[in-house]
């Protein structure tokens, strides 16, 4: 690695390292429990209801449905560390990675409905009616700190423009690496064609994101899956010793404790917040763009979100991979990894499958992440910035997704860590601190839906002093 970003990634990883031994760890955990708890199991509870409300369209023409918040939430969240994060965990932290990464997710579900529930209740009106939000929105209007918004619409820049999109770039070009014509200037060439599609899409506006993603993610994510599973089925012999390997590693100490930054407990967190967002505050940004009845309706499709991410898409990942007969290590850690399992599951259409799977993957992620940005911008300036400022940082955004498919796996991770870990450790007390009207909005919603109603709020309801743009 050069000297200086060498020195850079030095900084970050201690930084990083603090931040996650204990806190970040700490603050997921007992916010997932706190919500689980207080929801009473939102979780299992209302997933029948998830569904319901999923079906949903908006409630004025041209608005955004539930199903289109959700896409473009999904469209950040399933991305490459459904792959090469996945493979990650396993390689570095074992199998028991993959047990830690299912609690991030069945716990960040109660968390991702609280955050993105809170979206809904304090979002902005724009002057055609649509809405917009997140989490900057609620620190100002239900904490009144508004500088605390401004440093969180900040860090969620730097996380998805710069760590996140670094990340897909770099994943992206090293899905290649086993293919004969990769070579030192592979990822330069696969960074500037990456580039210019990602400044195509995001110079063409809001509304081109929202269409792309929604085209997008369900037929990535349903075909990914299908090969998934056929990999699984094709090895079921060996379904029940990689479960047995998963649960046991989970709890082995040596594997928990061992190392630490190393182990499966961090592997699987740290790999399962990459992947699924639950408590680090993105969510709620895409969460408050939908048109619905009720606040509580949209907290619980982005919870479904959590699910389809981890439960599914990254479980599709680790089972498909652990079965293929190829055994992890810390040598083949990322693409490799997988290559190297679906080679031996699928022969040579394998590779070629997962190179196919990581450019959409990549892409989505790309646009999704950007997605998040103009939000904050907005929230910074207190207004929409010029057209000259957005082609500009959107310019610079597309250099930044060249750039990162030329630097190193290790800097492309700790940068990712670093600015997620910051998220979390912002957002995750705010809405500890928040979560009164959430949870109170959800007793609404479900005392409505016991009498027959369909869910209308009004803040008056919940005895909500703040003035809303929407509820009141």
């Amino acid at each position: 690695m050069n000297p200086i970003l060498a020195g850079i990634d030095s900084v970050i990883t201690t930084v990083s390292g603090v931040l996650y031994m204990p806190w970040v760890p700490l603050l997921l955990l007992a916010a997932g429990l706190t919500f689980t708890f207080r929801s009473r199991f939102i979780q299992l509870r209302l997933l029948r209801e998830t569904f319901r409300v999923l079906s949903e369209k908006p409630r004025t023409e041209g608005g955004v449905s539930s199903f289109g918040a959700l896409m473009v939430s999904t469209a950040s969240r399933v991305g490459t560390g459904n792959i090469v994060g996945v493979s990650t965990a396993i390689c570095i932290g074992g199998y028991g990675a993959v047990f830690w990464m299912w609690i991030t997710a069945l716990l960040g579900g109660a968390s991702a409905f609280v955050e993105s529930t809170l979206a809904q209740i304090y979002k902005r009106r724009n002057s055609d009616g649509s809405s917009y939000g997140g989490p900057s929105y609620y620190i100002e209007t239900a904490l009144h700190q508004r500088w605390l918004g401004v440093i969180f619409a900040i860090i969620i820049i730097l996380t998805y423009a710069v760590g996140y999109n670094m990340l897909a770039s770099y994943n992206l070009q090293s899905a290649f690496s086993s293919f004969s014509f990769y070579g030192g200037s592979t990822p330069l060439i696969i960074g500037i064609i990456l580039a210019v599609l990602f400044a195509v899409c995001v110079l063409g506006g809001a509304k081109r994101l929202t269409r792309v993603t929604g085209a997008l993610v369900p037929a990535m994510g349903v075909i990914y899956v299908a090969i998934a599973l056929f990999v699984i089925v094709t090895h079921l012999n060996l379904v029940p010793t990689v479960f047995a390997n998963i649960f046991t590693n989970a709890f082995d100490p040596s594997s928990v404790f061992g190392g630490l930054t190393g182990s499966c407990l961090m592997e699987g967190i740290k790999r399962g917040l990459y992947s699924n967002e639950a408590g680090m505050g993105s969510a709620p940004n895409a969460a408050a763009t939908a048109d619905v009845s009720h606040p509580v309706k949209q907290g619980l499709v982005q919870m479904l979100s959590v699910f389809i991410d981890t439960l599914l898409i990254c479980s599709s990942t680790a089972l498909m991979c652990l079965c293929s007969g190829v055994a992890p290590s810390a040598e083949l850690a990322g693409a490799p990894y997988v290559q190297a399992a679906m080679q031996n599951a699928l022969g040579s259409f394998g590779p070629v499958f997962i190179a196919v799977s990581m450019a959409l993957f990549a892409f989505t992620t790309l646009i999704g992440n950007y997605y998040y940005c103009e939000g904050c911008l907005r929230f910074i300036f207190g207004r929409t910035p010029s057209t000259a400022f957005l082609n500009v940082f959107r310019i610079i955004a597309a250099i930044i997704v060249m750039l990162g498919a030329v630097i190193s796996m290790q800097l492309a991770w700790d940068t990712a860590d670093l600015f997620q870990a910051l998220m979390v450790v912002i957002n995750v007390p705010v809405i500890l601190i928040l979560s009164r009207p959430a949870l109170a909005a959800l007793k609404d919603y479900a005392a409505q839906r016991k009498a027959g109603k369909e869910p209308v709020f009004k803040a008056s309801s919940i005895g909500l002093k703040e003035k809303t743009d929407f509820w009141n």
